[in-house]
């Protein structure tokens, strides 16, 4: 079955589909990961944020999400990246990145994008252009780092 890549404004989305983010982004960010923190930030409805994600049919196997710079101090801001359990180990994470990227630079051209990576993923997101930031720091008892490109 063929993989769709939808990229929607928070407006155009409909409650089936947030209802099938929010469920997968709690099931990898709080179930999977044992991390106790307030998911659902009060930033998906926020400003021009947009929505990427791979369907495969009615599973939804991989999601981020596009911060609008004018919110978030000048750079697109790349969060909430993940593969859904069942779907890891197909090369998704990359595609993922590549479309995320590229749906970054139709909407906002030329603008830098930043993102808190999970420490031990720096060379994942180096491989997409993306350059150390800052310290690393702890996050909800996860090591992170702020990465840039552009």
């Amino acid at each position: 079955m063929a993989i769709d890549w939808i990229c929607k404004h928070h407006s155009d989305i409909g409650k089936e589909q947030l209802y099938a983010i929010l469920r997968l982004r709690t099931e990898v960010f709080v179930v999977e990961q044992k991390c106790a923190y307030q998911e659902v930030d009060g930033q998906d409805l926020e400003g021009d944020t947009c929505h990427l994600m791979a369907w495969e049919g009615d599973n939804l196997l991989a999601y981020l999400r596009l911060l609008d710079p004018q919110a978030q101090g000048g750079d697109v801001v790349i969060g909430r990246v993940l593969i859904a359990p069942e779907a890891r180990g197909r090369g998704l994470g990359h595609e993922l990145m590549e479309h995320g990227l590229k749906y970054a630079e139709h909407y906002w051209p030329e603008v830098p994008v930043y993102l808190s990576a999970q420490a031990h993923l720096q060379d994942y997101y180096a491989r997409h252009g993306f350059k150390v930031a800052g310290e690393e720091y702890l996050e909800d008892d996860i090591p992170h780092i702020g990465m840039r490109r552009g």
